[in-house]
């Protein structure tokens, strides 16, 4: 078997009844700013919360009844391990996921509630990946490949198949890479109907394994660091989906984590859609302007919205850091009465809204008669930040 625009329109028949299809929303804010319509295809809003279901629910309809005798297993970052685990244990398959200790908590709790049996190994997904193999061996399962399969790509390209009957002007479509599957897919439904709409794929620079791979012609394994984008830490892209990209891609860009930070609190802020790390990288690109949306109208596709709730505080935290809206800094003040409250006086005075304050006289390089103040304070941009600190230099306050 070979992915076709015929195999991924058979996907579509296969699982259509069992998915969601989800919608295409546009983004007026980045209008404003790109002078071009960017719309978000919201596949955070999938059943699992996550665009692998498609793929995972596919593969599984296509099962043999030998093949689902022996159960299955899998390895995974956590979306394709909630997918396999939702539609075997509704074939009453017995499903066995390995995913990376570093994996969400929201992700493994929601495989295991899916019924599916949980093995934690390694830090990256192909950690996980070599540990699935070693148990596959020993009792004999089916593995379930998270990208580098044809039945997996086939039902990732329905979402292309989606995009063009809800936005058939559209004339370019970002989608993010981890190994590889869903930009495959979606590349070759969308290309395979309209070769002239741009396909992007949008990787984490901690693990550009697909920018590595096309580089040097082969798939290849990269030194992966981690990244938020948790579910696109992906050390080597499947062969598969890298012939596929290399036939039906017109580029590929990769994003830091601070643009994919910046990213999720746009969504979270501007469009109340809450993204996972790999879910907004393909927005990354866009407000990081490694895209060019002037006239033209991009789909960026929102591949899950799986993000540990502890996590977002300190992605939101390092978003609005980034932003100037919060704003960590010392000054050192006089030890007598009422310094400090001149020093906070001319902060609200400049409309600024102090979060965090505390005092301290063990600095030994203070003087006796001083004592350090350290401030967190929130602004509305980095301008009115600029402006908050020239006032509290200009008071005669050294900030450090």
């Amino acid at each position: 078997m070979a992915v076709t625009l015929e195999t991924i329109k058979k996907a579509k028949q296969t699982i259509e009844h069992s998915v969601k299809r989800t919608p295409l929303i546009e983004c007026p804010t980045l209008e404003k700013e790109l002078g071009g319509k960017v719309l978000f295809k919201l596949e955070n809003l999938q059943k699992t919360g996550s665009f692998k279901v498609r793929g995972a629910l596919n593969r599984i309809a296509n099962l043999t009844e030998e093949e689902k005798k022996k159960g299955v297993i899998a390895s995974s970052a956590g979306n394709h391990a909630q997918g396999i685990a939702l539609g075997a244990t509704a074939q009453g398959i017995k499903s066995t996921i390995v995913m990376p200790e570093t994996a969400p908590i929201a992700k493994v709790a929601a495989t295991k509630g899916y019924g599916a049996e949980v093995v934690l190994c390694g830090t990256v997904y192909d950690d996980a990946f070599a540990k699935a193999c070693e148990i596959q061996k020993e009792t004999g399962a089916i593995f379930l490949h998270p990208f580098d399969d044809d039945y997996v790509i086939s039902g990732q390209g329905t979402i292309g198949l989606e995009i063009l009957e809800d936005a058939i002007d559209i004339d370019t479509v970002l989608v993010p890479i981890g190994g590889g599957g869903i930009l495959a897919g979606i590349a070759t439904a969308i290309k395979s109907i309209n070769p002239s709409v741009r396909i992007i794929g949008v990787e984490s620079a901690n693990a550009a394994s697909m920018t590595e791979a096309l580089a040097k012609g082969e798939c290849c394994e990269v030194c992966a660091t981690p990244t938020i984008a948790d579910g696109i830490a992906v050390k080597k892209v499947g062969c598969k989906t890298l012939e596929l990209v290399k036939q039906y891609v017109d580029e590929v860009v990769t994003v830091t984590e601070d643009e994919i930070a910046t990213a999720i609190l746009f969504l979270m802020e501007k469009s109340k859609v809450v993204a996972e790390g790999a879910g907004a990288t393909p927005l990354a690109a866009i407000l990081a302007g490694k895209i060019d949306c002037k006239g033209r109208k991009t789909c960026a596709v929102v591949s899950g919205g799986n993000i540990d709730v502890n996590l977002i505080e300190r992605v939101l935290n390092r978003a609005l850091i980034n932003a100037g809206r919060r704003y960590e800094f010392k000054v050192k003040v006089h030890d007598r009465f009422g310094e400090t409250e001149k020093l906070l006086s001319l902060i609200t005075e400049n409309r600024a809204n102090i979060l965090f304050i505390t005092q301290s006289m063990y600095n030994v390089e203070l003087g006796i008669t001083m004592q350090e103040v350290t401030l967190v304070i929130e602004c509305s941009d980095m301008a009115h930040r600029d402006v908050v600190r020239a006032k509290i230099i200009e008071a005669g306050y050294e900030i450090y």
